[in-house]
């Protein structure tokens, strides 16, 4: 079976149908030995991406409907980087985790700052230190929330995320510090409220770049061990976190077996490699939600 390129050429579909459900798909719409007009490819290709594919001309431009689109989705992406974190309703939502929270900021005074001076979002203002002092010490783990480049994904991930996550970390006796909410933070900053704090484990949950389709995607770094001079090499990190995306159960899944890994080794980073086994949870019900 194959397909036609762009240019009409013949492409001959390749692979193994157990292993991609793109070509499973392919060989249900076509038998053995047939080719596919462009069409019938691209309509059933687009229900496994949101990407935008097989886009037809109209003329030299995009047709209305699709141009429209891509206006939208670029005006989210932008929102995306502009929004602010919605602290009310974070502390809200961890509270009913059973987290408490510290709201802090990064030296970076406003969203424009933050933009164009990254060093000063990767540090805690004299403020927010002075008031890290007086908190608890002595956490097996700290939790930091911060706005990075999409608010929107803080806003909407992180609670459901660790919603899945801390279950099991009470079971096994975490000492569980404090949530940190960071307004104008970068991922460095978690290295500031993890030495503060005297925190063994540091995970920070952060917006991502935003993309044309994915505004909202949530990163995730653990770092053991983290202080001033913690190199990026000593972190360990899982991306694109969103039900479109790497789902919470699977994505809390991954986070527990290095968090458990790094806890146990003392280290993390280019190190501590994900070996966990989770092919049975990938292909259950509760891998879409």
């Amino acid at each position: 079976m194959g397909i036609f390129d762009a240019q009409g050429r013949h492409q001959r579909l390749t692979g193994s149908r157990a292993d991609s459900p793109m070509l499973e798909a392919l060989h249900e719409i076509a038998p053995v030995g047939t080719s596919l007009a462009p069409a019938s490819v691209w309509t059933r290709l687009r229900e496994f991406t949101p990407a935008r594919i097989g886009v037809a001309p109209t003329g030299v431009s995009q047709p209305t409907g699709d141009h429209l689109d891509f206006q939208w989705d670029h005006a989210q992406a932008r929102d995306a980087v502009g929004s602010p974190l919605d602290t009310e309703s974070l502390q809200a939502g961890l509270a009913e985790l059973g987290l408490e929270t510290i709201r802090l900021h990064s030296e970076a005074a406003d969203r424009s700052e933050y933009i164009q001076r990254p060093d000063l979002g990767r540090r805690l203002s004299a403020p927010s230190l002075g008031l890290l002092a007086d908190q608890p010490k002595n956490w097996d783990i700290v939790f930091v929330i911060a706005d990075g480049l999409s608010a929107t994904a803080a806003n909407r991930h992180s609670a459901p995320l660790l919603q899945a996550v801390l279950p099991t970390l009470r079971q096994s006796d975490w000492r569980i510090g404090p949530a940190v909410l960071v307004q104008q933070g970068r991922v460095a900053v978690g290295d500031a409220v993890a030495e503060a704090l005297r925190a063994d484990m540091v995970v920070v949950l952060i917006g991502e770049r935003p993309g044309l389709t994915t505004p909202d995607s949530l990163g995730v770094y653990l770092t053991w061990q983290a202080h001033a001079a913690t190199a990026d090499s000593q972190r360990n990190c899982l991306s694109n976190i969103r039900p479109e995306g790497l789902p919470y159960p699977i994505a809390a899944a991954r986070l527990l077996y290095l968090m458990q890994e790094s806890r146990r080794r003392q280290l993390s980073g280019v190190l501590l490699k994900e070996e966990a086994d989770l092919s049975s949870l990938e292909h259950s019900p509760q891998a879409a939600l």
